[in-house]
């Protein structure tokens, strides 16, 4: 039988732990991160990794419980400790503005990079020194949409746990495999080893994205890097990777954001690896 709603104390130590992980310093020692609204806790629910939820619990509000009775009601059938607090519980525990209510505690789902690999992967998005949470979770949810295989956030990287992270995400942190905390250097190593071709997204690179897709070499396994994004990819990164491509600008911009950018990058990859000759069927 799911359990109950539990009313819960604002003085309670699992509403302190709860708001303890708006600190990385504590996400990292617990192991957890809290997911905001219904569609982030809805796809926490869905989410289980070597037989294990997720969603460890979930705190709401009373008004949020009747507005969101499947989220709630789903969570509870699930196994899913639910906690009912007043509002100022809820916000306090909260990183927006406006709470929807709704926050889960939820345990990491990163993954090692080798198994990521070991799955042989056809679409990989690296992200060097991206500092923006909200760019940090905007890709991950590009990459997700364009059928990307994995995401890859170097040591030099925005926590992807971050509560922003989480929130512009929009549930993709839960859609397809995250590896976290490895060097550049590693990630384009074993990648490379993978039999993955490392493309570095730069704005100056010598290869043009269009060209690239007229030659018919964007069919394989594909890897791309997406650099800081005020400064982009240094010398010693876009060296890593077997080549530079910049997305052709048209008109008079002066240049993309790292999300468009990104988004671009990998639909390109996405339809050309889907079309007749490239390594996914047509």
């Amino acid at each position: 039988m799911a359990p109950a709603a539990e009313p819960i104390s604002p003085r309670s130590p699992r509403v302190t732990a709860a708001r303890r992980l708006a600190r990385r310093s504590f996400r990292g020692k617990e192991r957890r991160f809290l997911a905001e609204g219904p569609q982030a806790v809805r796809e926490a629910i869905a989410h289980r990794a070597d037989g294990e939820n997720t969603l460890i619990e979930l705190f709401t509000t009373a008004e949020a419980a009747e507005r969101h009775a499947e989220v709630v009601h789903a969570a509870r059938s699930a196994g899913v400790r639910v906690h009912q607090a007043e509002e100022d519980v809820v916000a306090a525990i909260s990183d927006t503005v406006t709470p929807q209510g709704l926050v889960g505690v939820c345990r990491f789902l990163d993954r090692p990079l080798h198994t990521v690999l070991a799955a042989g992967p056809r679409l990989v998005a690296v992200l060097a020194n991206v500092r923006d949470p909200g760019n940090a979770g905007t890709v991950l949810r590009c990459a997700d949409a364009a059928g990307a295989d994995a995401v890859v956030l170097t040591d030099a990287s925005v926590d992807v746990y971050n509560p922003k992270a989480v929130r512009a995400s929009v549930g993709s942190l839960f859609h397809l495999p995250v590896v976290v905390g490895v060097s550049v250097e590693e990630a384009v190593g074993a990648l490379d080893e993978a039999g993955v071709r490392v493309l570095a997204a730069d704005g100056a690179g010598e290869h043009d994205l269009d060209a690239e897709l007229d030659a018919g070499r964007m069919g394989v396994p594909t890897a791309w890097i997406f650099g800081n994004e005020a400064w982009g990819l240094p010398p010693e990164t876009r060296a890593l990777a077997h080549a530079a491509v910049r997305v052709p600008i048209h008109g008079r911009a002066e240049s993309l954001n790292l999300a468009t950018a990104a988004a671009v990058c990998l639909y390109a990859s996405a339809r050309a690896q889907r079309a007749p000759g490239g390594c996914v069927a047509g």
